[in-house]
């Protein structure tokens, strides 16, 4: 009998992957060096210098190419690093649409960066089509989407976008971070490359920094090679051996972030000093019906809010009072993480811009862990006592 394709939550485990074929381990070994033998100038094993390729960097590049159903995989030093990857792509004069809600490290990219080398961005609610279409003009050549976004769970119809870029010819560019292959696969909605922090989902133990692309096509993959390769944002082994370990239990981890978000939104929405729930999860979230569709698996471990009272110290307090959430940049960890955007992760975003997207003062974000449920929401409950 024939094996049938791999189902996604065996493709965590095994896909792309063989055991080492020198000593049959199952986990690829951590090939801690920077360069290798050769038999001859020029005649060697497929691997010459580590920052053009590393076994275990490959064992993972592999691993991500399967589980989010593209052609080519990039780990990179982060998830900045993959971005930096993409952009070189394209030239000064060269425009882009992105989402105008972002995680800050991208908005700074985008604006302190390349904008002062010549490069045009426009910021955009992406389920604005019709405007979104009429900026798109001969010097555009692609749009950035981040679905749900940081930090107030947006989304975007990656589909019909996708149906655009096509219909224009340019390229669509999807950071899947928060919602991880698992509840979400852009690639096979239409989009060229799906971009995450592995430092976050992926990884899922916070104890490594790391980014990756996945490009749907090899001809675009290998040009993103070649930018990696030329300017030096490689994954190391270890980080590389780290994150691969932390893949093979994405599905498990993120059934309990998403079976538990869900129940600390709906305990939040009930709460009289909470003004307003972003979690894409919950019926009054404005994309629900567009989350139900595009992530019919969940919706996540991330959950943002506002004070009723609207109070940035208000905010800060309950921060400051929390006993099993962690106050600390970064999310996605086993472990449960509390945030203020406008004063930690999105702090890069000038004030003004900020407000003009909904980022507040009395914005928190949550990533909720795989702790139990019942202690996370008696500490949320007992922090805004």
């Amino acid at each position: 009998m024939s094996q049938p394709s791999m189902k996604l939550d065996t493709l965590f485990i095994h896909g792309g992957q063989q055991h080492d074929p020198s000593t049959g381990a199952v986990m690829p070994p951590v090939y801690q060096t920077s360069t290798f033998a050769q038999k001859s100038p020029g005649v060697h094993s497929g691997y010459e210098y580590s920052r053009a390729a590393n076994p275990t960097r490959t064992a993972l590049e592999k691993a991500l190419a399967s589980i989010e159903n593209g052609a080519v995989g990039l780990a990179f030093s982060s998830g900045l690093a993959a971005i930096d990857s993409v952009l070189k792509l394209f030239q000064p004069g060269d425009e882009i649409i992105a989402m105008d809600d972002l995680y800050g490290g991208t908005y700074r990219m985008f604006s302190r960066i390349y904008q002062p080398f010549g490069f045009k961005f426009h910021f955009i609610d992406a389920n604005e089509t019709e405007k979104l279409e009429q900026l798109i003009n001969a010097n555009t050549k692609m749009i950035w989407l981040e679905t749900p976004t940081n930090p107030l769970m947006k989304l975007a119809d990656i589909e019909k976008v996708a149906a655009i870029c096509k219909k224009h010819q340019i390229l669509l560019a999807v950071d899947n971070t928060f919602a991880t292959p698992y509840l979400q696969q852009p690639l096979n909605l239409g989009a060229d490359i799906v971009m995450h922090s592995a430092t976050k989902y992926l990884g899922g133990h916070s104890d490594v920094i790391a980014g990756a692309l996945i490009a749907k096509d090899a001809v675009l993959g290998e040009k993103l090679h070649f930018n990696q390769f030329a300017t030096g944002g490689t994954l190391g082994p270890q980080d590389a051996y780290l994150v691969l370990r932390g893949i093979k239990t994405l599905h498990l981890r993120m059934q309990r972030h998403c079976e538990s978000g869900l129940k600390i939104a709906q305990f939040l929405e009930n709460h009289p000093k909470i003004g307003q729930v972003f979690y894409p999860g919950l019926s009054s979230h404005k994309h629900h019906e567009l989350a139900k569709r595009q992530m019919p698996k969940g919706f996540g471990g991330m959950v943002s809010f506002t004070f009723k009272s609207g109070n940035k110290q208000e905010a800060i307090r309950f921060l400051e009072n929390l006993k099993i959430f962690t106050l600390a940049e970064s999310l996605g960890g086993v472990e449960s993480l509390a945030n203020h955007p406008a004063l930690m992760t999105h702090a890069s975003i000038p004030e003004d811009k900020r407000k003009e997207i909904g980022i507040s003062d009395d914005l928190v974000r949550l990533s909720v862990g795989v702790e139990d449920v019942e202690d996370l929401i008696w500490d949320i409950d007992q922090a805004l006592d």
